[in-house]
């Protein structure tokens, strides 16, 4: 942290490793299910599809994004923060493309925050909270009418998959649209200002150092690294070949 850098909002951090180190237990899950043939691990199914795992998936998510949202009030440069995020998708990109070709990541939750921290510099940086939150409203509002759009739109082409408008074929485990997560993400910048308007944090006492902030302060490294680690894991036990 240099001189003129805001100290860290402890319980931001908090909530951030929170969040992903669930994220990273739903992929476990995934994982064992998908490759190892487990049905359950440590009491939990492996079967994401229920509506409790929904639900789950869309609750760390929604709070991984609006924490990100909030972040982006204190960083010093959202556009260096932008490409930060975009270079780590395109190794995850990349990465889903050699090991599946058909289970590629186009758009994951890091490329819809790379996107959404490059369109809050060029668009929102500047302005108010209010603004804001109700830009992120209407944008996560929009998502109402995907649903008719592919009903009533003849789209053969996966250009506009960052919009939530892809084929009808097109199936992502990771698809995080800017329609409506563009939104989350302005409703948690408009938090971040009522908030945190002098960038302290709200709690007078830091709690000891713990594995949750330890998380949050490397969230992005954990969120790219976690995924070959469980799956080299799982080549070594022989449930993944290549």
């Amino acid at each position: 942290m240099t001189k003129d850098s805001p100290a860290r909002i402890w319980e931001i951090d908090f909530l951030r490793g929170l969040a992903i180190i669930l994220m990273v237990g739903y992929h476990l899950l995934y994982d064992l299910g998908d490759f190892a043939g487990l049905e359950k691990f440590l009491g939990f199914t492996t079967d994401l599809t229920t509506p409790a795992w929904l639900l789950a998936q869309h609750f760390f998510a929604g709070l991984f994004v609006i924490l990100s949202g909030m972040s982006s009030n204190f960083s010093q440069n959202n556009f260096r923060r932008s490409l930060k995020y975009l270079a780590v998708a395109l190794l995850i990109t990349a990465a889903s493309y050699v090991f599946d070709p058909e289970s590629v990541i186009l758009f994951g939750i890091i490329h819809c925050l790379g996107v959404s921290a490059l369109l809050y510099g060029l668009l929102f940086k500047n302005s108010t909270a209010t603004t804001c939150l109700i830009s992120g409203i209407i944008i996560a509002g929009l998502s109402a009418l995907l649903p008719s759009a592919h009903r009533i739109l003849a789209i053969n082409t996966n250009w506009l998959l960052p919009l939530g408008l892809h084929r009808p074929d097109f199936a992502s485990f990771d698809y995080f649209p800017l329609i409506p997560w563009l939104g989350i993400f302005l409703i948690g910048a408009a938090l971040g200002r009522w908030l945190y308007p002098s960038r302290k944090s709200l709690l007078g006492r830091e709690l000891s150092p713990n594995l949750f902030n330890w998380c949050g302060r490397h969230s992005l490294w954990i969120y790219l690294l976690h995924q070959p680690i469980i799956l080299g894991i799982l080549y070594i036990l022989g449930y993944v070949t290549l």
